[in-house]
């Protein structure tokens, strides 16, 4: 009886430890959504955790990687299906609509006009400082090829790397915390 218990607890130390090993003071979070307020609160969030010395790692994927398109850049060389997803979705930041209430375009300028009446520092302000913070954003290269879209056309940001789900699976395994927005 008393081998049984000596060894049940070894293998629940065991445990333990992997798991004290396997998570890190980091948060993962997959930024799926184009939507102005969803992209706002992921940037919020992060900008928050990384102020708070946590390693913060972002995984832009589908609708969300439009937001890192830079309007100043275009590029060359797209196919016909590039060309049509680049006219389609927004290009950078000051494009992006509300999830609600969008109000045939009204409802981003409503909110912007709110966030600087109350100080809440702009979209752009807010990756800047998460690039100053260490925040990672990567780019998921699927939803890149998908969408014809190219590594050039994105922002300039100090952080950025393209990247397959395996790196955001990598990454989320060692995360004491994993969000979707």
């Amino acid at each position: 009886m008393e081998n049984e218990f000596e060894k049940q607890f070894l293998d629940l130390q065991k445990k333990v430890k992997r798991l004290e090993k396997g998570s890190k003071d980091q948060l993962t979070m997959v930024v799926f959504s184009g939507d102005l307020d969803k992209i706002i609160a992921a940037m919020i969030i992060s900008v928050g955790a990384a102020a708070m010395d946590t390693k913060v790692k972002l995984f832009f994927t589908f609708w969300a990687t439009a937001a890192l398109r830079d309007k100043k850049k275009s590029v060359k060389g797209k196919n016909f299906m590039g060309k049509m997803f680049g006219m389609m979705l927004p290009k950078g930041t000051g494009k992006l609509k509300l999830s609600k209430m969008h109000m045939m375009g009204m409802g981003a300028s409503m909110i912007k006009g709110l966030m600087k009446k109350n100080n809440v520092p702009s979209l752009e302000e807010m990756f800047k400082t998460a690039g100053e913070l260490g925040v990672e954003i990567n780019v998921c290269e699927m939803s890149m090829n998908l969408m014809g879209m190219k590594r050039e056309e994105f922002i300039d940001y100090p952080n950025l790397n393209v990247c397959g789900v395996a790196t955001f699976l990598a990454d989320a395994s060692e995360s004491q915390s994993q969000l979707f927005i």
